[in-house]
């Protein structure tokens, strides 16, 4: 992901790659020369304290994004924290301390929100084109190998798809019901990997809208979303990295908005950050800080039922 994420930033012409921390020197030079960074720094405490970094992105495994978030903030760099933004929301609670504590910006990296496509769905919500919002249904499944060692099987990583690719689904519904769901309810397949290899879930929220949703690490979906409203509906194939959605309300024509490839999409989450600093912002609004940490409660909750623990948390 941190290739992504310095790939996109290459689309970004006011924006620099500056410096590279990694817990390897070695892989940190590698990575600074493949992405022509300025500087490689071999500990994430030297990346930090760099002067010339004015934000910090933190692309670590999911139990180091607290560790890593706080070391950046604690050295007032601004960070954009890649999803999940922790593991449970007593994490996230303390993330956020720190950088209201420190008043230094901070973001959740969940970078669909942040894609044209998905800024014109929000349009269209926005002015009631397909009426009331009333129901989601959204999908990320996909087989992967079985390699319990990795991360996306293993408990000590904080492996299996509702943190892996369930956050974007649970993520996106809250995007569109502004808010975190009245009820919580899930099943979830634990494998002989013994975290969620499977799972779905509905949220129901305080005005009867509802948001069905699935995610999987071993089990390919179609990975859609479908916005249903009162007066029509809105389709995104592949709605986490969506390049197109289709309008579609009651007697009249489809309509469908692609969007221009400009970048791989990660430039995109890079531009907010940078507008949010050049305003004086220590949140962007749209992806708050409140929500990510409803998130993240959300997710907790849904583990819980299905007692999925992650060593060293409960």
């Amino acid at each position: 992901i941190a290739r992504q994420f310095a790939t996109g930033l290459q689309a970004c012409p006011d924006m620099e790659l500056a410096a590279v921390g990694s817990r390897s020197a070695d892989k940190a030079k590698a990575f600074a020369s493949e992405f022509k960074a300025k500087r490689a720094h071999g500990s994430y405490e030297a990346l930090a304290a760099d002067p010339e970094v004015d934000a910090i992105y933190v692309a670590t495994p999911h139990p180091m994004h607290k560790d890593a978030a706080m070391l950046c903030l604690r050295a007032k760099k601004a960070v954009l924290c890649e999803k999940p933004f922790t593991l449970n929301a007593k994490e996230a609670e303390a993330v956020i301390a720190c950088a209201r504590r420190e008043n230094v910006f901070l973001m959740e990296a969940m970078w669909t929100r942040f894609l044209p496509v998905v800024g014109q769905v929000r349009e269209w919500l926005a002015r009631k084109a397909i009426g009331d919002v009333r129901m989601l249904t959204a999908d990320f499944g996909f087989r992967a190998g079985w390699n319990p060692e990795g991360r996306l099987l293993n408990p000590q990583l904080g492996g299996g798809a509702l943190l892996d690719v369930g956050v974007y689904t649970v993520s996106f519904a809250s995007m569109l019901f502004g808010g975190a769901p009245s009820k919580i309810t899930g099943f979830a397949h634990i494998g002989d990997s013994q975290v969620d290899e499977q799972s779905a879930m509905v949220l129901a929220y305080p005005r009867g809208e509802l948001a069905l949703l699935s995610c999987a690490v071993r089990t390919n979906s179609p990975q859609e979303a479908r916005i249903l409203g009162t007066d029509g509906m809105i389709h995104l194939p592949g709605f986490w990295h969506a390049s197109e959605a289709t309008l579609q309300v009651a007697g009249k024509a489809p309509e469908t908005f692609k969007s221009a490839a400009v970048g791989n999409g990660y430039n995109y989450e890079a531009m907010e950050v940078a507008r949010c600093l050049r305003a004086g912002l220590k949140e962007s609004p749209i992806m708050a800080l409140e929500e990510s940490l409803a998130i993240m409660r959300t997710l907790d909750t849904l583990r819980q039922q299905w007692g999925l623990v992650y060593a060293g948390l409960e």
